[in-house]
């Protein structure tokens, strides 16, 4: 009998370029399905790029992410087993953490735990580093808990950084680290939890 395959709800509020990979990556895996993509944003590019790959969306509002009962029943509806969350600019409330526990992966545009917490993420993080004259740079992948970017890390990535780079440079080289490890290491720690 042919195992069933674990469903993904993905989380973003913006262009959705990680997205894009993530639904790319699992279009043909016969283990992990991209089910839902879900964004606090009605206009946001990720639910085009959804719609485009024949995947159902859910726009939620920032009230409705308060209410345990509607998203959960919303996620359940569709046998949601994992979150990922890709570039999701609200903190995931407790009843959500709870009810997928360990479950939940977020990536994080520097290597936490320097430049994460609250208000750090995109721009805010790469123009920190530079400011901070870091030689390196990078992203983490790690599960969620009930604070900012501080949950188990599961993956580092680093990227050399020169004197010269803009925080735009600094974007650019992260973002390629992103893309390149993101949907890797989901899919490696889905297959691989007992």
């Amino acid at each position: 009998m042919q195992q069933e395959k674990q469903q993904i709800a993905i989380f973003a509020s913006g262009g959705g370029s990680n997205a894009r990979k993530i639904i790319e990556y699992f279009k043909n895996s016969e283990t992990i399905a991209v089910q839902l993509v879900v964004s606090n944003k009605k206009d946001a590019g990720v639910l085009d790029i959804a719609h485009a790959s024949g995947i159902e969306t859910l726009v939620i509002h920032r009230a409705d992410f308060a209410r345990e009962d509607q998203l959960l029943t919303e996620l359940r509806a569709r046998n949601i087993d994992y979150i990922v969350l890709a570039g999701f600019l609200l903190l995931v409330p407790t009843y959500l953490v709870a009810a997928f526990p360990q479950r939940i992966f977020n990536i994080h545009p520097a290597l936490l735990p320097k430049y994460g917490g609250k208000g750090m993420y995109g721009h805010f993080v790469h123009e920190a580093v530079k400011a901070a004259g870091e030689t390196e740079s990078g992203m983490t992948i790690h599960l969620v808990n009930e604070q900012y970017d501080k949950g188990d890390i599961l993956f580092q990535a680093r990227c050399t950084l020169m004197p010269e780079d803009s925080p735009e440079d600094i974007a650019r080289k992260v973002l390629a680290l992103e893309h390149r490890y993101y949907a890797e290491v989901i899919e490696k720690t889905i297959t691989e939890t007992p």
